[in-house]
């Protein structure tokens, strides 16, 4: 049995007489098991055994994304993003499907969201057009708009609050005029 260490530390096992190997060897299909779900991929025989055949799966699911990682600072404003992950600091405006703010990160600026989870801090102005969700360390402070909410217990929500994330605002303004 052959092992080969990846790009990303993950092992690759390549076999020829393994009781698991697939009978489509030399057609260029491949399984791959992530947790209990099986995904098949076709993966050209003139890649090297280092690329991972899960890769573009994973992309095409997180779209484009973000981290900002611990003692990050990123100031300015952040377009084309579908995720946004804060573990540091950000000053921004922001127009993305999720942000997700870490229990040390903080985003303090103007965000439009379909989806948030907050574990750090958030000052600002803030729209979720779909869900908020405050877990107990999270602080949320601000002008807020949100689709629906979930506080843990614990977490902290402080401001100028309104239900109604955008599309169910701007429909209930253009069915009353």
């Amino acid at each position: 049995m052959l092992r080969s260490e990846s790009l990303f530390g993950k092992r690759e096992t390549s076999s020829t007489n393994s009781p698991f190997s697939n009978s489509n060897a030399g057609s260029g299909i491949s399984s791959t098991s992530t947790g209990g779900n099986v995904t098949s991929v076709n993966k050209p025989a003139q890649y090297p055994s280092s690329v991972s055949s899960s890769a573009p799966v994973a992309a095409e699911e997180s779209g484009s994304k973000l981290t900002v990682g611990p003692n990050i600072k990123v100031k300015g404003e952040i377009e084309d993003c579908d995720t946004l992950v804060v573990e540091g600091r950000v000053q921004a405006t922001i127009n993305c499907r999720v942000v997700q703010i870490a229990e040390r990160g903080a985003f303090k600026g103007s965000a439009e969201i379909d989806l948030a989870e907050i574990r750090g801090e958030f000052d600002g102005d803030l729209t979720v057009r779909q869900k908020l969700v405050i877990y107990s360390s999270g602080k949320v402070t601000g002008k807020i708009r949100y689709g629906k909410l979930v506080i843990e217990e614990g977490g902290q929500l402080a401001g100028d609050l309104q239900v109604g994330g955008g599309h169910e605002q701007k429909d209930l303004l253009q069915k009353t005029a």
